[in-house]
């Protein structure tokens, strides 16, 4: 089973700091491109903005973080940026990691990992286990992933370990076995660098999230850019499927109690 209530059937507490926050992390070859730089600068760059988001967020008390790194269809681009993010991913685990697990922070990496190579796979899978029982923050990295391939193999997994469920399966089954079954649905959805679309990112996990999108470069993407993603979420009305006379009822409820 599922560790968390999905919101098509339950929905969630409304929490004043966004519980899970999701983010897209767009633009680091714009932004290299208008200094006149080489795009592995901007992913150079891109790096210690996650530092700065990651730190942001333990010290706002968000408890999962997840980042959208290299996405299924990213394999497209020219061979040598993909060679180069790939090195600069394994290059980020082996120096990040000993600071994650000094600051508590537990690091998970989803996506499909058969196209990496022996090395960065027992990198990902040292570094998950070093920090596996860390409490203050879970950070999600994305790599190779995609809600599509998510899905799909969350759906053989499944049947292939429950067969029976073939015939007259429902969403809690399925749940289990998507690749995020150990964390909430995100609250906040940010893609930085302009596009407003989600991307083939947590097609599943995103029913009922809120969406913002911004005009920021992801290396210009600091502290202050998430507090103004954060103030948006504040200024929403989260219904989840109610009208807004309930939502005020339930509110006005919770604050007697």
């Amino acid at each position: 089973m599922a560790l968390f209530q999905s919101s098509t059937r339950t929905a969630p507490a409304i929490l004043q700091v966004p519980r899970h926050i999701a983010i897209i992390m767009d633009g680091n070859g714009r932004w290299a491109k208008q200094r006149f730089l080489p795009r592995i600068a901007g992913h150079q760059r891109g790096v210690e903005t996650v530092r700065e988001i990651v730190k942001a967020c333990r010290e706002l008390g968000v408890e999962y973080l997840t980042l959208f790194a290299f996405s299924s269809e990213n394999w497209r681009r020219p061979a040598d940026e993909v060679s180069f993010l790939m090195q600069l991913f394994l290059k980020m685990l082996q120096r990040e990691v000993s600071k994650l697990h000094e600051n508590n922070i537990r690091l998970k990496i989803i996506g499909d990992r058969s196209r990496f190579d022996d090395k960065l796979n027992q990198c990902i899978l040292d570094a998950e286990q070093l920090t596996a029982g860390n409490v203050s923050l879970t950070l999600t990295v994305a790599a190779d992933y995609g809600g599509r391939w998510d899905i799909m193999q969350a759906m053989r997994t499944m049947l292939q370990t429950h067969p029976d469920l073939a015939g007259g399966l429902n969403e809690e089954d399925l749940e289990a076995y998507l690749s995020m079954n150990y964390a909430p649905e995100p609250d906040l959805f940010i893609r930085t660098g302009g596009e407003q679309r989600i991307s083939n990112f947590l097609l599943w996990q995103l029913t009922y999230t809120e969406l913002y999108f911004t005009d920021t470069l992801w290396p210009a993407f600091d502290g202050e850019a998430l507090k103004l993603a954060i103030q948006s979420y504040y200024a929403r009305e989260r219904r989840f499927g109610r009208t807004s006379d309930q939502v005020q009822s339930e509110r006005m409820q919770d604050e007697k109690n």
